[in-house]
C-alpha cells in the first residue's frame, strides 16, 4: 500500500536508466504492480515496451455484485493491468485460503491477466522441515492442470524472509526452486513449467548472490521498488 500519481517518476527513472545503460536484456521484463488507484493513470502515461503494469489483488467475482469496496479482475484489465499478484502472504495472513485464491486465479485467467502466484513457508514451517510440504499444498490446492500455465508465474516468498533482511542460503534456495519446478512438472504432467521468481529482502547489496542459481527466472521486489535508486541498484548489480 504505497504510491501516488507523482510516483510515475519511478518508472521514468527506471526506463531512462535502461536506455542509457542497456542493462536489461531484451528477453527480460519489468512489471510494476501498483495500487488499483494508479493503474489507469500510469497506463495512460506508460510508453515503454520493457515495462508492464499489474495489480496487487482482486475480488474473486467475475462480474458485478454486492461486494462494496471490491475490485474484480475485469475492472483491473479494463484499467490497463496486464499482470496481477495473487496469494501474497500478507493477504493469506488476513484470511485468504487456497480455495479463495484459486477462485481469483480462475477469474483473472478468464480476463487474460498474467498471474504472479505467491507461495511460501512461515518460520515455524522452516524450523520443522515442512517447507516442501507447505509449498506442495499451496500449489496443489490453488492450481488446476487445466489452467493455461503460459499465463502463470510462481513467486516463492519465504514469509520469514519478507522485510526481515534475511535471505535463504543459496544452496537451500537452489534446492527449493528445483523442487518447485520438479514437483510442478510431475504433478501437472507437463514439461511447460511456469517461471519461478524469488521474493524476500532482495536488495542491491545481496542481489549478486542470486546469480548462482541458473533456474531462478526473476524476482518479486517489495520495499526496494518504492525507490527508483534502490530498484535500479538491484538491476545494475545483478547484470554486472
Amino acid at each position: 500500500m504505497f504510491g501516488d500519481f507523482k510516483d510515475f517518476k519511478i518508472i521514468n527513472s527506471i526506463n531512462q536508466f535502461n536506455i542509457k545503460s542497456k542493462k536489461i536484456p531484451i528477453n527480460k521484463k519489468i512489471v510494476l504492480c501498483v495500487p488499483s488507484t494508479l493503474i489507469h493513470f500510469f497506463n495512460n502515461k506508460l510508453k515503454y515496451k520493457s515495462i508492464s503494469l499489474g495489480a496487487q489483488n482482486c475480488h474473486f467475482s467475475e462480474g458485478d455484485g454486492a461486494f462494496t469496496g471490491s475490485i474484480n479482475s475485469l475492472m483491473l484489465r479494463n484499467a490497463g493491468a496486464k499482470y496481477i499478484i495473487l496469494g501474497h502472504s500478507e493477504n493469506r495472513d488476513e484470511g485468504e485460503s487456497d480455495k479463495l485464491i484459486k477462485k481469483k486465479i480462475i477469474s483473472s485467467l478468464k480476463q487474460k491477466l498474467n498471474i504472479i502466484f505467491c507461495i511460501g513457508e512461515k518460520n515455524l514451517d522452516k524450523k520443522r522441515n515442512k517447507t516442501f510440504n507447505v509449498l506442495k499444498k499451496q500449489i496443489k490446492n490453488s492450481l488446476n492442470p487445466k489452467f493455461n500455465f503460459n499465463n502463470i508465474i510462481i513467486a516463492y516468498e519465504p514469509i520469514w524472509s519478507i522485510g526481515s533482511n534475511k535471505i535463504p542460503k543459496m544452496s537451500e534456495l537452489n534446492r527449493t526452486i528445483k523442487f518447485i519446478k520438479t514437483f510442478f512438472k510431475k504433478n501437472f504432467k507437463t514439461t511447460n513449467c511456469p517461471k519461478v521468481l524469488y521474493g524476500g529482502s532482495v536488495s542491491g547489496k545481496n542481489i549478486s548472490l542470486f546469480s548462482s542459481i541458473p533456474e531462478l527466472d526473476g524476482f518479486l521486489i517489495g520495499r526496494a521498488s518504492q525507490s527508483a535508486k534502490k530498484f535500479i541498484d538491484i538491476i545494475r548489480n545483478y547484470y554486472k
